[in-house]
């Protein structure tokens, strides 16, 4: 067994308190359209109806567990850094040997599949198409400042047309003159509207300009390293307005519909991104993960999404608006893509005390010496609707019979507070950074105002618990080095779109379905942990099917060991054809060979 890995700030393993798994939460009822308005106006006008849907929501329950957390220390921001040994790996693969760059080594999916990264850089090197050929295949389709722009551009906020043509005939030139850039060059991406990036305003998916585009010359990090590597950035992607609830609805810039279902919700908030991904328009964009905003529309779309270790992935120039959960992260259509696309955007920033990770980074199935423990919080996973747990359950008994993984039960206490806790602290913060709000949607303005009635010892408790969790956590992989956490991504079969075009011109505010929906996820936000979520399947919802996604939470700083289990997944998915992609994807690659035999060539 491997040495285990040194951590700086890493918590005192010390089991929690044994108490049972509860749910017991109230319910508020689901609004929309009118009354949707009518309710945000009276929350803000009255504090009496703040404070009982406040109470109602199940804010106050902490103070039921003050005997259990009085004695912690608070714990702010929940960052654990690796000590440099990391970097002594060996590095995971190597560029594709020549002979897979001939014409005919171009792999083509079955009907079932995406086209990954890998696929685009090979087609390139071959000749077979170009990223120029792949621009102008997908600019028709993206933009919103056209007559009879598609139905994809409402998963685009902003595309600047010039600067995505030449930026793909730049890629176009190097490939020509045999001097690519990596695995990325050319491979076109967009990015959620959370990043800056010079050229392009950023709105974060509300009427607010923080930065215009006639002016804005900022970068974000991430977005400076897909640059350096060559990636064709599209544009930037659309998001629930400010990352606050996890449909994807936006009454500001549209509402992308689920592209499996669409009388469903993409989820979000990085909704763009995942409808972009899932219908074959990108095979990796950039999103953000505040409480699964990565995971929870990765699932329902029926792709892969990562939510690193707090704080592995930098911010910067700008602030992170709520650094208490909030992480920057890829999402995929496939494994190998996430890796490649992680493996860039995880370069360290300056300021950063992360360690770089090994690279080029790509997918390492586990091998005989690797710990292949999964962690199995039964109690939990039942809280999901029976279609989801046969799924997760019957992958969970592949994985043992087949492929040599073997489970331990594990318990979490306080996940009915935990939850809780972490979404007082969401709210607060973003109470805090939003003090002006008359112009934000109904739905967010409800939920500010939860955010401004949280008392500041209710907010200190909520710290208090974090640092119990976490520090039971620590003991949980001190008992089992290299365990793998495994539970659903969602606890709901998606996100029925119900109110009709009221609900997509006014909003939604349905708080039980926004915590059925982030049952599982916030563990991963709250305590900083790494945590993936795969496709596992479908379930039969209204009009069709709708994706599940089950997701692996590894010990901080895992992801490499999240990746390789993904791997495993993608394989066993794929092998019983639970992985597809949805009826209305978009085929980008023969849209590129038909602009070329368009023009002769």
């Amino acid at each position: 067994m491997a040495q285990r890995q040194r951590f700086l700030n890493y918590p005192e393993p010390l089991k929690g308190p044994d108490v049972p798994y509860e749910n017991e939460r109230g319910s508020n009822p689901a609004i929309s359209g009118v009354f949707l308005m009518i309710a945000a106006n009276l929350m803000e006008w009255f504090r009496l109806l703040r404070e009982l849907i406040w109470n109602n929501t199940g804010f106050g329950s902490l103070r039921k567990i003050i005997p259990y957390i009085e004695e912690y220390e608070p714990w702010f921001e929940p960052q654990i850094v690796p000590l440099p040994e990391e970097v002594d790996k060996e590095p995971l693969q190597n560029e594709p040997a020549e002979e897979d760059t001939k014409p005919d080594a171009a792999v083509f999916y079955p009907e079932a599949k995406y086209y990954s990264v890998e696929d685009y850089r090979k087609l390139y090197l071959s000749g077979a198409i170009t990223p120029l050929d792949v621009a102008e295949a997908l600019l028709p389709l993206i933009r919103r400042d056209i007559q009879n722009a598609s139905e994809h551009s409402i998963a685009f906020f902003q595309v600047r047309t010039e600067r995505v043509l030449a930026s793909a005939r730049e890629s176009t030139l190097r490939y020509k003159e045999g001097r690519s850039l990596g695995p990325l060059d050319g491979v076109p991406t967009a990015v959620k509207d959370e990043y800056d990036m010079e050229g392009y305003s950023t709105t974060l998916g509300s009427p607010n300009v923080y930065a215009d585009s006639s002016t804005n010359k900022t970068t974000s990090w991430c977005v400076q390293q897909i640059e350096a590597a060559g990636a064709l950035i599209l544009g930037k992607l659309s998001m629930h307005e400010f990352g606050l609830d996890t449909t994807g609805n936006n009454p500001h810039y549209g509402t992308p519909r689920n592209p499996h279902n669409s009388n469903y919700y993409t989820g979000g908030s990085s909704s763009g991104t995942a409808y972009a991904v899932a219908a074959g328009l990108i095979p990796i964009g950039l999103g953000s993960d505040g409480g699964g905003s990565i995971r929870i529309p990765s699932s329902l779309c029926g792709i892969y999404g990562l939510k690193p270790t707090h704080g592995r992935l930098s911010f910067r120039p700008g602030p992170n608006h709520c650094v208490t959960c909030a992480c920057l992260g890829p999402i995929a259509a496939d494994m190998s893509s996430l890796a490649a696309l992680f493996s860039v955007i995880s370069t360290p920033h300056s300021s950063s005390p992360f360690p770089p990770l090994p690279s080029p980074l790509k997918i390492q199935l586990p091998t005989p010496d690797d710990a292949k423990v999964l962690g199995i919080p039964q109690a939990w996973i039942s809280q999901a609707t029976p279609a989801i747990q046969t799924l997760v359950n019957t992958l969970i008994r592949t994985l043992v019979s087949k492929h040599g993984y073997t489970t331990v039960p594990v318990t979490i206490p306080f996940l009915q507070e935990g939850q809780i806790a972490h979404a007082m602290t969401v709210l607060t913060d973003a109470a805090t950074l939003l003090p002006e709000y008359k112009n934000l949607t109904y739905a967010n303005r409800i939920l500010l105002a939860l955010g401004r009635t949280t008392p500041a010892t209710d907010y200190m408790l909520a710290q208090k618990l974090r640092r119990l969790l976490m520090q039971h956590l620590a003991w949980l992989w001190e008992q089992h080095p290299g365990m793998i956490i495994v539970t659903p991504t969602t606890a709901c079969e998606g996100w029925e779109i119900r109110g009709g075009t009221g609900e997509l011109r006014y909003g939604l505010n349905d708080g039980d379905r926004t915590m059925q929906s982030m049952e599982f996820v916030w563990l991963g936000n709250f305590c900083g942990l790494p945590s993936l979520s795969c496709p596992v399947g479908f379930v039969q919802g209204k009009g069709g099917e709708v994706p599940v996604g089950v997701m692996a939470t590894g010990e901080w700083c895992s992801e490499r060991e999240l990746m390789g289990f993904g791997g495993v997944v993608e394989g066993v998915v794929n092998r019983v054809g639970r992985g597809r992609r949805p009826g209305g994807w978009v085929d980008v690659v023969g849209r590129a060979r038909g602009l070329r035999v368009s023009r002769g060539e």
